[in-house]
């Protein structure tokens, strides 16, 4: 019996999973990332907080599809919604501090009712499966080929005009009131800063709903679905929270995002910007949050890196990655590359995960 046990303890976790799972070794990372600006020049934080911003989308899709089996092509949406509303409040009602942390509110407001409207005829009107990713991408290239429409002088709110292809620009960036009257304006290290926080808030908050009966709920949805609506859970409730979760924080990368640039475009919108975070979280592994921010982060460093050289390089090496994790690696390139290292060096992982 006690071999039994032995021989069908937990598979090992990955270096990755290790440290995701103890909070002290979190908080370091957090740390180090907010000490980054004091040994990083302006440029490297500029970038970092570009890549990071991304993350929040990527985690948001994690939850829908790691934990609730929903699939979503939505989230660029989302998070052009999100960034269009952030834009048209703060140039329509300036760019004080409550102005523009209003238009950030409203942004993800926005984006949370939205979902909440997507979502309810959804999973309320019995769309299941595979076309729950046909809805969300339809209405994804709606949203997009209706905001490229809007060049003509025509298409304004108040002061804000949407400009079609062009994109909206001149955005205000955030701010707090300073001392003197002088309001303290949220860009370079401070928008870096800013980032890390929110998404350090944002990775513990979802890590604790995920560990909670919620997440265990969403866990037995996405396995059994029919099992879990016969044991009286109401499994629509459940998969729309998740899916306005995941809206939300897309909406949030969005807004940071035109926070970040003071400018947002329907080609953030398109058929090419929402086959990124489906190939993000499944090269991250869908359940792995920790994993999520560090491939995002990664792949998107990488796109920019290769968009020197033409994006087609960096679409092409995305389109391998991912056709690599689907037929080698199916839960995941770094769960993979933890098997892979269990299976290599088998007595130094055992020490390294004693029971």
């Amino acid at each position: 019996m006690v071999t039994v046990m032995q021989t069908n303890r937990p598979a090992r976790r990955g270096a990755a999973g290790r440290l995701a799972g103890k909070g002290p070794a979190g908080a370091l990372v957090t740390a180090a990332m907010l000490l980054l600006p004091l040994v990083a020049d302006d440029s490297t934080v500029g970038d970092l907080s570009y890549f990071l911003l991304w993350t929040f989308g990527a985690i948001g899709l994690a939850a829908m599809w790691g934990h609730g089996g929903i699939l979503s092509f939505g989230q660029t949406a989302f998070f052009g919604l999100a960034g269009y509303t952030y834009g048209v409040l703060t140039i329509n009602f300036g760019d004080g501090a409550l102005s523009s942390w209003t238009g950030l509110l409203m942004a993800l407001v926005m984006a949370a009712a939205v979902a909440a409207i997507l979502g309810y005829l959804m999973f309320y009107g019995g769309v299941t499966g595979i076309f729950i990713g046909i809805v969300t991408l339809s209405f994804t290239l709606v949203m997009e080929t209706f905001m490229s429409q809007t060049a003509g002088p025509q298409w304004t709110i108040g002061g804000a005009r949407l400009n079609g292809f062009n994109g909206m620009s001149g955005m205000p960036p955030l701010s707090l009131p300073g001392f003197g009257g002088e309001p303290l304006t949220l860009e370079g290290n401070a928008f870096y800063y800013l980032v890390v926080v929110l998404l350090a808030l944002v990775y513990w908050g979802v890590r604790r709903l995920l560990g909670s009966g919620f997440g265990l709920t969403l866990a037995s949805i996405r396995e059994n679905p029919r099992r879990a609506e016969m044991l009286g859970i109401d499994i629509r409730r459940y998969q729309l929270l998740v899916f306005i979760l995941g809206g939300v924080l897309s909406g949030l990368s969005g807004a940071l995002y035109t926070l970040w640039g003071a400018y947002i475009t329907p080609s953030s919108m398109g058929l090419t910007a929402a086959a990124m975070p489906v190939i993000w979280v499944a090269t991250a592994g869908r359940k792995n949050i920790f994993g999520t921010i560090v491939i995002t982060a990664a792949l998107v460093w990488l796109s920019q890196w290769l968009a020197i050289y033409g994006s087609e390089y960096a679409m092409i090496l995305l389109g391998a990655i991912l056709l690599f994790v689907v037929l080698a690696a199916p839960q995941g390139l770094l769960p993979w590359l933890g098997e892979l290292f269990a299976r290599r060096w088998p007595a130094r992982a055992d020490k390294e995960d004693p029971q």
